[in-house]
């Protein structure tokens, strides 16, 4: 595996990667540092880090679903996710287990077959109904002791990029790809 993070993963959740087709991520504190930023005029805005797009990108190149599910309305992340390929995004959501039931009945897919990326209390519900909830590094307690994996990095730093890594080397999809970077 690429990343000495990745060798203590215990059996469980191995398996539990291994059967992923979607990752779904909750974006302020995990895809970002969950800082609220305002510009002129009122207007949002978001820092995102480069590493976690691109294990996004590799996610999604590698026939892996992925989401964003965030109860804020954000101009900032339509735009991460159409610079990402990303056509799962729901926002505006007090409710992500009913957005993750909603998507998963319209990929066909089971529970177990995703991944809830988050850190707060609001991604408890749809972190316990996935087959693999991973919580950032400084995610709350409560998320942490619900998760089975939690990354090493912090929410906006790396810690999505973690998650997808995670899969991808797991599935066997990681070694494949390094010819083309090469």
């Amino acid at each position: 595996m690429p990343h000495d993070y990745l060798t203590d993963v215990p059996d469980d959740v191995r398996e539990r990667a291994g059967r992923v087709r979607l990752v779904a991520f909750d974006v302020d504190g995990t895809l970002t540092d969950g800082r609220l930023w305002y510009g002129e005029g009122g207007r949002e805005i978001k820092l995102f880090h480069a590493h976690d797009g691109l294990g996004i990108k590799r996610l999604h190149a590698h026939g892996i679903e992925v989401a964003f599910i965030t109860a804020r309305v954000s101009h900032a992340l339509s735009e991460r996710a159409r610079d990402l390929g990303i056509t799962h995004v729901y926002q505006g959501q007090d409710n992500k287990r009913a957005s993750l039931t909603e998507l998963l009945d319209a990929l066909g897919l089971k529970a177990e077959q995703a991944a809830f990326v988050g850190d707060d209390l609001p991604d408890l519900a749809p972190m316990r109904m996935a087959g693999l909830a991973v919580a950032v590094a400084n995610a709350h307690p409560w998320i942490v002791e619900h998760a089975h994996w939690q990354t090493r990095r912090r929410g906006g730093e790396g810690a999505a990029r973690e998650v997808c890594d995670l899969i991808l080397a797991i599935q066997d999809k990681s070694d494949t790809e390094r010819e083309h970077w090469l």
